[in-house]
């Protein structure tokens, strides 16, 4: 989740000592857990540097080979990362848009095309081999949210105002359009397309039948605002961050949370779930990503950082996490325009 969406919320951004958990579960490690599988602290990070500003947002494409990056550059670039290798090979810069590009996300049925979202109000669709621009649609305010429909069909795009958009991918134009009257954080669709979420400043998640965006269901899961929200791969959950440093996990057919996450002490900015649905990486102002084992809630490693994180998010195919912060505060920048990978099994 970018920080644009946080600075929206009127919560308070003070770490909480004694998070209250609304619901919650504990559980040990289970024997021959997926967790002893891998060995976290064996794993290392590799650095990508190529913008000029901060990174925004992070996401891989659907066969996990490549990633794209958007920054307050104005611009996105794609890069080709081999999961095994060791090769930096050059990234494509998608250059067009004239304010920050805030989010982005893939086609999931085509691994090169991007859609990204920018604060220019515009709407644009990449070819990732040429790097051009093949659509483009302008909306009506500062979009700061985008995600696609799993069958790659439709764009939903969400933006400062709280209004959101629905856009036909084949005719790249608006199919509909509504305006909330509540705090619109973050968007997403259920595994099979027809469920439509979204967290709200609340404390809750509203669930939203497709293509209708009718209410059905309320879910009041913190005790402050939600920020984000991630969906399980497998489809048996989806998770929520919230300003009160809970994740809270949901189970997906139920509609109910089964446990929550209290690693955290400041308001959750991002999450994700890895590609098997074993493990959730979760991210805020604390200066580590905490991952923790989805069935049993016990963290199991901590990835340290040096700055607040904007966007985690796990690859689709292999156990490698992406992840942008802030730049660091020092005379130095050294963080600016930077993102990095955990998960490679040499430096």
């Amino acid at each position: 989740m970018a920080s644009e969406q946080i600075q929206r919320s009127q919560q308070s951004q003070q770490p909480l000592q004694q998070p209250l958990a609304v619901v919650s579960s504990s559980g040990g490690s289970a024997p021959g857990s997926s967790s002893e599988k891998i060995n976290f602290k064996a794993l290392h990070v590799r650095e990508f540097s190529g913008h000029k500003k901060k990174v925004h947002s992070v996401a891989w494409n659907c066969t996990g080979k490549k990633l794209a990056s958007g920054s307050i550059d104005q611009t996105a670039r794609i890069w080709h990362v081999e999961p095994h290798g060791h090769s930096k090979n050059k990234d494509i810069e998608l250059k067009g848009h004239s304010d920050s590009v805030d989010q982005l996300c893939w086609d999931p049925r085509h691994a090169d095309l991007l859609a990204t979202a920018s604060g220019d109000k515009t709407v644009r669709l990449w070819d990732a081999r040429t790097g051009k621009c093949s659509q483009q649609v302008e909306l009506s305010g500062e979009n700061i949210n985008i995600t696609f429909k799993p069958d790659g069909t439709h764009i939903a795009v969400g933006n400062r105002d709280d209004e959101l958009t629905i856009i036909d991918v084949r005719k790249f134009k608006p199919l509909q359009k509504r305006k909330f009257a509540y705090e619109v954080n973050e968007i997403a669709w259920n595994s099979t397309g027809e469920l439509f979420f979204l967290t709200t400043g609340n404390g809750t998640v509203e669930v939203l039948s497709y293509p209708s965006l009718q209410t059905l269901q309320t879910l009041i899961g913190h005790t402050a605002g939600c920020y984000c929200i991630a969906i399980d791969p497998t489809g048996r959950y989806f998770a929520v961050g919230s300003a009160d440093a809970l994740v809270s996990l949901w189970d997906a057919s139920e509609m109910l949370c089964v446990r929550t996450f209290t690693k955290l002490e400041w308001p959750v900015r991002t999450i994700s779930i890895s590609h098997d649905g074993q493990y959730l990486a979760s991210a805020s102002e604390d200066l580590f990503i905490g991952i923790a084992e989805v069935e049993t809630g016990r963290s199991v490693h901590q990835i340290p950082c040096r700055a607040a994180m904007n966007s985690v998010e796990w690859n689709p195919k292999y156990n490698l996490l992406a992840f942008a912060a802030d730049k660091q505060v020092d005379k130095y920048q050294t963080d600016e325009g930077v993102f990095r990978i955990y998960g490679f099994e040499s430096p």
